[in-house]
């Protein structure tokens, strides 16, 4: 295949265009090392040593990396490693990698999701945060199902009201309407909200 163009991304890495289509994008030295230079002919066995040798190598690399700085779904890290300009079949030789470690999972994922926020989020807000984080809705579901204790939507909104410093005692009529409304948006039922906040007055 002909190397037709190579684009700059940064001062020492570059786009590689095989025959006008993009490829994958090498370092400098990487280009010098395989005598890679506009309208220079790449052997098949020369591509995939690159892919073999340097780029699941180096995406397997960025994924630990992306993993260990903070705790993603695989969609989430897929588009992460596409944004970072990997192709497609390396990007997922990256995620089989860390899959096959246990250090990515939807299911696991979506437990530890639920678990961290159910104390402050309603089980509606919980499982729309999940569906746009690419986890699919039966992992979702199931999740919510195993660790969403019902009861927790109680101490959601009160958590909510106290953190908002919100007192039933003396809120007028439109503070509370207003209140009413931000926690019907946040996905907690009218009636919840209703006895929660007839709760915190009799309590206030």
């Amino acid at each position: 295949m002909k190397v037709t163009k190579l684009e700059p991304v940064t001062k020492t890495k570059y786009k590689v265009y095989l025959d006008e289509q993009f490829a994958f994008v090498l370092y400098k030295g990487e280009l010098s090392r395989y005598k890679i230079q506009e309208e220079a002919e790449l052997s098949q066995e020369t591509i995939e040593e690159i892919k073999t040798e340097i780029l699941v190598k180096r995406a397997k690399r960025r994924a630990l990396y992306l993993l260990n700085q903070m705790d993603r779904t695989e969609e989430q890290l897929r588009q992460k490693l596409e944004r970072d300009l990997y192709p497609k079949e390396i990007v997922e030789a990256a995620i089989r990698y860390v899959a096959s470690f246990g250090y990515i999972g939807d299911t696991d994922y979506a437990r530890r999701y639920v678990s961290s926020r159910q104390n402050s989020k309603s089980k509606r807000e919980i499982k729309m945060a999940l569906l746009q984080k690419g986890v699919s809705k039966e992992i979702v579901e199931q999740a919510l199902e195993e660790c969403y204790q019902e009861q927790d939507e109680s101490a959601a909104v009160q958590k909510i009201l106290e953190k908002r410093r919100f007192c039933p005692e003396k809120a007028t009529d439109v503070e509370k309407k207003k209140m009413y409304e931000y926690l019907v948006r946040k996905g907690f039922s009218y009636d919840l909200i209703r006895q929660v906040i007839q709760v915190s007055f009799w309590n206030a």
